[in-house]
């Protein structure tokens, strides 16, 4: 699945990022602002032929509005729930593994999805980069952590169908990581999400001359 047009997977065509935008609001938006909110970028013209379609099939509402046209998703449309279901993949992901960490024997300090998948730039083929944050109780080989990071892993691919990498650290692992200047807790720090704890648990590397 493609993180950052979940949409896609479902949708190949470029009715997928307008419908994303007109399942992400309710304002009513002219065919250029439509345009103008689409990723990937729809053009103009391409938007205003799906506008078309859309209105016609009574997914879409159309208003004039003096030389222009607004537009909005007919909520009352029985196909609505299933593309604003669509639009939201990339949160309900988030949801899953935080759902995921929840179950665990040993509960995570934190989780978070770093590096494409957060950033939402990746393709079909990206990997899902997560950090886990390890108790300071609990020894990376422990075996019951070591099976739920496993099951997480496997579980995320079968919900998106891409590899799934995860960086397991103590707090005092990644304390290490930032006295050795590791640049990679910038990334994450910068583009980080948090799903399970904060994003403050990363802390910040220690620049090396």
């Amino acid at each position: 699945m493609d993180v950052s047009n979940p949409m896609s997977c479902v949708v190949p065509s470029a009715h997928g990022p307008v419908l994303a935008v007109l399942a992400g609001t309710t304002i009513p938006l002219t065919g250029r602002g439509i345009a103008e909110l689409t990723r990937p970028r729809v053009s103009q013209p391409r938007v205003a032929r799906i506008l078309r379609e859309l209105t016609a099939a009574g997914l879409v509402e159309r208003t004039p509005a003096g030389s222009s046209s607004l537009f909005v998703l007919n909520r009352e449309h029985l196909a609505a729930g299933a593309v604003e279901s669509l639009a939201t993949l990339r949160q309900q992901l988030w949801a899953r593994i935080a759902e995921h960490a929840r179950t665990w024997g040993h509960r995570p300090v934190a989780v978070v999805v770093y590096g494409s998948a957060a950033r939402g730039d990746g393709t079909i083929d990206s990997e899902i980069d997560l950090l886990v944050v390890r108790p300071m109780d609990v020894d990376d080989d422990d075996e019951e952590w070591q099976h739920d990071l496993t099951d997480l892993a496997s579980h995320v691919a079968r919900w998106t169908g891409n590899p799934c990498e995860i960086l397991d650290r103590s707090e005092h692992g990644l304390a290490t990581m930032a006295a050795n200047g590791e640049l990679l807790l910038t990334g994450i720090r910068r583009d980080g999400r948090a799903l399970v704890g904060s994003l403050q648990t990363v802390p910040v590397p220690v620049e090396v001359a």
